[in-house]
C-alpha cells in the first residue's frame, strides 16, 4: 500500500506549481535573466521582480532581516540586488515561494519547521564554500540548490503527514538515514519528490538534478559533481548539528579524494555557520 501511496503522491506533485504565491513564469524569466551567460541590465531584473508587489515586500523583509545584518535598510529591489547579489536575491525569491506553500497548513507536531530552514541554509552556506574547493561547479547555483534540497521532506510532511510519521519512525527503529527509510517505506526518495516540483516550477536542470541526486550523486546523469558537493554539504551540516547523527554519505572519504582534511573542513564549516547564523534566516522567514 505504501508503494501505491508514493506513486499517487508523485502524480499529484506537479499540481503544486499552482500553490506558488507568484507565477512560475516569473521564475523562468528570472533564471534566464540571471544565468551566467546573460547580460540583462540590473534594472530589467529588478523590474521582473517588482511586478509582484507581494513578492517584493517579502524579499525586502528578508533582505532587512537580522541574517544579513545590513547597516542601512534596503527599500528597493535594485538596492537589494546591489547589496546582496543576484544569486542571493534569487534564492530569497525561491525561499519565499516555498514558505508560502506552508501557509494555512498544519505540519505534524514532530516536524520542526525552524529546524528545517536552519538545515536548508546551513547546507546552502556549506555548499557555496565547498564549490571552489571541489572544483568546476557554480557556487551560486549550489547555494540555491542547498536552500531547496530537502523540499521533498517538507512536502511529504505537509501533504502526507501519516507517511512522513511512518518514515520518521523507521529512521529510529532501523537506525538508518531518512532517505534509506523512504526507499524502504515507499520506494521514493525525497530528492526525487523535490526535483519534480522544482521542475514543474520551470527551474533549470543545474538546480533540479543536484537536488534529485543529493543522496546518490554518482547516479546523476549530467551534474554529478554538483550533486556530490550537495551530498557532502548535507552530511557536514548534520554532523555539526548532531555529531552522533547517522550519516549515509561517505563525506570524509569524498573530501580526502579532493585532498581536503575532514577535520580542517569541519572547523571551517563551524566558523562559517557561527558567522552566518542560519537560525536568523529561519526567524526572518517566520516574520
Amino acid at each position: 500500500m505504501s508503494q501505491e501511496h508514493g506513486q499517487q503522491f508523485l502524480l499529484a506533485l506537479p499540481g503544486l506549481r499552482h500553490d506558488l504565491p507568484y507565477s512560475p513564469t516569473l521564475l523562468t524569466t528570472l533564471y534566464s535573466q540571471t544565468g551566467q551567460t546573460s547580460a540583462t541590465p540590473l534594472e530589467e531584473i529588478a523590474d521582473t521582480l517588482s511586478r509582484d508587489q507581494g513578492l517584493t515586500a517579502k524579499v525586502l523583509t528578508m533582505a532587512n532581516s537580522a541574517f544579513y545584518g545590513l547597516q542601512q535598510e534596503v527599500t528597493t529591489v535594485p538596492r537589494a540586488i546591489a547589496v546582496l547579489g543576484l544569486s542571493e536575491v534569487r534564492s530569497l525569491v525561491l525561499a519565499v515561494g516555498v514558505k508560502a506553500l506552508t501557509q494555512h497548513k498544519n505540519f505534524p507536531k514532530e516536524f520542526g519547521v525552524s529546524e528545517y530552514w536552519e538545515h536548508q541554509l546551513s547546507v546552502a552556506i556549506i555548499a557555496r564554500h565547498l564549490a571552489p574547493l571541489m572544483g568546476g561547479v557554480d557556487a551560486d547555483n549550489l547555494f540555491t540548490a542547498g536552500v531547496l534540497h530537502d523540499l521533498g521532506k517538507l512536502l511529504t510532511a505537509l501533504h502526507r503527514a501519516d507517511d512522513w510519521r511512518a518514515i520518521d519512525a523507521l529512521t529510529r527503529e532501523q537506525r538508518v538515514s531518512y532517505s534509506e527509510a523512504e526507499e524502504d517505506y515507499w520506494g521514493i526518495e525525497h530528492g526525487v519528490l523535490g526535483s519534480m516540483v522544482l521542475g514543474a516550477w520551470n527551474l533549470p536542470e543545474d538546480i533540479t538534478e543536484p537536488v534529485n541526486w543529493h543522496h546518490a550523486p554518482m547516479h546523476s546523469p549530467n551534474h554529478r559533481r554538483e550533486a556530490l558537493v550537495l551530498c557532502v554539504a548535507d552530511a557536514m551540516a548534520h554532523v555539526v548539528a548532531e555529531p552522533e547523527a547517522f550519516i549515509h554519505c561517505p563525506w570524509r572519504d569524498v573530501l580526502l579524494k579532493f585532498h581536503l582534511s575532514d577535520s580542517d573542513m569541519l572547523e571551517q564549516v563551524k566558523a562559517l555557520l557561527l558567522q552566518h547564523d542560519p537560525g536568523l534566516f529561519a526567524a526572518g522567514l517566520a516574520a
